[in-house]
């Protein structure tokens, strides 16, 4: 690598250490890099607009973003939300078993942790510590370990980003998530019950038989939208661009016509936000396929294909290996800057490896999200903080178990691709 990369990039390793935006920094260390060796600064531009402008898939992002803006407006949280107290609530540590379902189901919606954990979460924290019934750090500890569900279980916007990096089927990626996703909702509520007895959580007032029909019958239009888009998609009705618009447009016509819960006045704050969270998500993409740029025309991936090829790793070992730099990395940097600007350097040696791509993806994901909740730094950890006010120290002396069994899903689907790959190859993947 020349002075001038290995300079630029120390300089966006400072300047997102000192607290500037990873977009931001990536922009200045790029012009910086292209300033030393001469070349036209306009390329930065360039390659922002071509990679933003040539990419159908991206338009994927906001369509899922408004689908889960309007989703979670109104009435419709509520009645998701009273449709998993009737299955999961009579259980010991019921509403903590409720936090979990909930994620679940809501992960069909918005494919952002960070979304999960602000929107469904804080009403499910609310009623956990209603009434002292669960510690408050224990009830943010296991909504943040949950939200890690959103982005697993399609949609899933980090899966769409992984594949525009790595040119794999959005599809097989998608049904990869979804076996993983309920694998990571298992562990987390057999650890809720076996805290929920040995600490004596009490018993919830559990939802009589007879009411839990009606209640399925309020929420079914609600939970019927993961299955439009999976059918779409996997039915070769749509592509997973087209099929993102149909979301967006049958959970604004449930929440205006059907649930009668979205005003003017709501719908302009709803997509006024979905506009501000897709700028966020585009000028990070946008920076990373400049610092991309640099990092391809220095033939960095090749070389670090090289390295790994030269001491003669298992896919395994490779594996396990990747996995413990992201969870480090993980802790330090968000979603989005990981899979366009890291996870790319590993994509050639993961080929050479014979690695299956969509086993790479989901591995990856699960890992990145985990790290969005690990201490010092998980932003979803803060943002509950923000949103509900519970101190994070509470929050941290209570998520420790929860990172454990979820770091234990995470080396079952590495160890294990079939759990990945099952349910792929059952709609005709060759992997």
């Amino acid at each position: 690598m020349s002075m001038a990369f290995m300079f630029s990039l120390g300089g966006f390793l400072l300047l997102g250490a000192i607290g500037m935006p990873i977009s931001l920094a990536a922009f200045a260390s790029s012009i910086a890099y292209l300033f030393l060796t001469g070349q036209d600064v306009g390329l930065v531009a360039e390659q922002s607009l071509n990679g933003l402008f040539n990419s159908y898939v991206l338009l994927a992002v906001p369509l899922f973003i408004l689908a889960a803006n309007f989703m979670n407006a109104g009435t419709i949280s509520d009645r998701l939300l009273n449709f998993c107290v009737a299955i999961v609530g009579r259980l010991r540590g019921g509403l903590a078993h409720v936090n979990v379902l909930a994620s679940l189901i809501f992960s069909g919606m918005s494919g952002s942790a960070i979304a999960d954990a602000a929107g469904i979460g804080r009403v499910i924290i609310d009623l956990m510590c209603r009434d002292n019934r669960y510690p408050p750090g224990y009830a943010a500890a296991l909504t943040a370990a949950s939200s890690v569900i959103g982005p697993i279980i399609p949609p899933s916007i980090p899966m769409i980003l992984y594949a525009l990096i790595s040119d794999t089927s959005i599809g097989f990626l998608f049904l990869g998530g979804i076996v993983p996703g309920l694998l990571l909702a298992l562990v987390l509520m057999i650890l809720n019950a076996i805290t929920a007895r040995r600490r004596n959580f009490a018993r919830d007032e559990a939802v009589p038989l007879r009411d839990i029909p009606k209640l399925t019958m309020r929420a079914f239009p609600a939970l019927m939208l993961p299955v439009i888009l999976l059918y779409g998609i996997y039915g070769g009705v749509t592509t997973p661009t087209e099929a993102a618009a149909v979301a967006a447009v049958y959970a604004l016509v449930l929440s205006v016509l059907f649930y009668r819960s979205l005003s003017w006045k709501d719908f302009y704050k709803l997509v006024l936000d979905g506009a501000r969270s897709t700028s966020v998500v585009g000028l990070i993409i946008a920076s990373a396929l400049v610092l991309n740029y640099l990092v391809a025309s220095e033939n960095v991936p090749s070389m670090v294909a090289g390295q790994l090829a030269g001491l003669e790793m298992s896919p395994v070992v490779f594996l396990l290996g990747v996995n413990v730099l992201i969870l480090l990395l993980g802790c330090l940097f968000d979603a989005t800057t990981l899979l366009l600007i890291v996870v790319p350097l590993f994509l050639p040696a993961a080929k050479m490896l014979g690695i299956d791509l969509v086993h790479f993806g989901v591995v990856i994901t699960v890992n990145i999200m985990i790290g969005l909740v690990t201490p010092p730094y998980g932003v979803v950890l803060f943002v509950l903080n923000g949103v509900t006010g519970i101190p994070l120290r509470d929050i941290i002396r209570e998520i420790w178990p929860f990172i454990f069994v979820l770091l234990f899903a995470l080396l079952m689907m590495t160890l294990i691709p079939s759990i990945v790959l099952w349910l792929p190859r059952m709609f005709g993947y060759a992997g």
